[in-house]
């Protein structure tokens, strides 16, 4: 029996892992499954999202406080860590596993280095514009295993000097969900939510904590062209990073009770994708737009330079934080809806399967938690002319 701790700090990164949860606990005889819930989780103005994970019926969730009135992200990660360290002492786990490139899954991962405990990243190798790609690749370093979403992934890893080995391809987990049959209607999803518009954007806009003086001058441009679209939109809140109350205080004085708006703290994951799945665009810098939204066929408007080089497909139309830019690219992007093919380049939906293949391999298991550089080559250079 493996023990298997699971760390989820937002709604986002509990989407992608869900379905990885949930093949370990088809095989109990193997496999123990735990989760330490923290973060936007926990938040009531991020809509308490512990909720939607207590739901999916998983067994062994610890929830954790994390934020401090505060609300910034060293502190985040300082309570995470004391936190988690002291959860992996009380359960022991065999491995641990984190997600992408938040402040929880750099604590998840601190915790199990320094503790010689296995630890599992998911979605490693990947840029973007932001601080997000530094904590990213940082996680990845203190991981042992990757398990990441294709091959361009894999060798930026190996660029790292990860061990090509101990690199997973398994595809992204959240295409498993996508590709569900047992997704809720659209219908059903406007009536829970109470949306009352037959086309639609998605806007999802986070801060780039990198550049927080810009960041409300950057929401009143996106904002503005925004509502001038005549569009009308669902509007779901940023993340928690610092410089997200700049994003939230403009989002009450221009889209609270606007006809044309229906603004939501947090959406379940499921219902998210059917209403991605047929929105008209996505508009903002998440990476929904980036990932989901090209496996739909779904154009969307990338705002700013939080996802920088993160993918070049033809679905992106990628504008500098400003209104006549955004202006124009809505319009473009209305252009496109139903014209562009569906994506596949982060995996076909068996994401899942690949994931609990390689965990059932006993060969895993011993993998050394001394980790070591791998060299691109032997000799990167003549050391008799160093």
């Amino acid at each position: 029996m493996r023990k298997v701790a699971f760390l989820t700090g937002t709604r986002a990164d509990f989407g992608k892992i869900k379905s990885l949860i949930a093949t370990l606990n088809e095989a109990p005889k193997h496999f123990e499954t735990h989760i330490f819930a923290t973060g936007m989780h926990m938040e009531p103005k991020y809509g308490y999202t512990l909720q939607e994970i207590e739901k999916c019926g998983f067994e062994r969730i610890y929830p954790f406080i994390n934020q401090s009135a505060l609300g910034v992200m060293d502190r985040a990660l300082a309570n995470t860590l004391m936190g988690f360290a002291d959860y992996t002492r009380l359960i022991r786990p065999d491995l641990i596993v984190v997600h992408g490139d938040r402040v929880e899954a750099l604590a998840g991962a601190l915790v199990g280095a320094l503790n010689n405990i296995l630890v599992a990243h998911i979605e490693g190798g990947e840029i973007s514009g932001t601080v997000d790609e530094l904590i990213r690749h940082s996680v990845s370093k203190m991981s042992h295993l990757h398990f990441v979403s294709n091959a361009r992934a894999k060798e930026r890893l190996v660029q790292l000097g990860e061990e090509p080995a101990h690199i997973h391809v398994i595809g992204s987990p959240e295409v498993d969900t996508m590709n569900s049959p047992s997704l809720p209607s659209l219908e059903e999803v406007r009536a829970h939510y109470a949306i009352p518009f037959a086309r639609y954007g998605i806007v999802a806009f986070h801060p780039v904590t990198t550049n927080p003086q810009r960041i409300r001058s950057e929401t009143r441009a996106l904002l503005r062209a925004m509502l001038d679209s005549g569009h009308a939109f669902v509007v779901v809140y940023p993340n928690s990073d610092t410089g997200s109350e700049h994003i939230l205080e403009e989002y009450e004085l221009t889209l609270r009770d606007h006809p044309k708006v229906r603004l939501f703290p947090s959406l379940r994951f499921e219902s998210m994708l059917v209403l991605l799945q047929h929105a008209d665009f996505v508009l903002g810098n998440s990476s929904m737009g980036i990932r989901e939204a090209p496996f739909y066929g779904v154009p969307t408007v990338n705002v700013g330079d939080r996802q920088q080089g993160r993918s070049d497909n033809p679905h992106l139309l990628h504008v500098p934080a400003e209104y006549e830019a955004i202006s124009a690219a809505l319009a473009k992007a209305l252009a496109l809806k139903g014209r562009l093919p569906r994506l596949r380049e982060f995996g076909e939906g068996d994401s899942h399967r690949r994931f609990r293949a390689a965990l059932e391999d006993e060969a895993l298991w011993s993998t050394p938690v001394q980790k070591r550089f791998c060299e691109l080559s032997p000799r990167l250079y003549d050391r008799s002319a160093a």
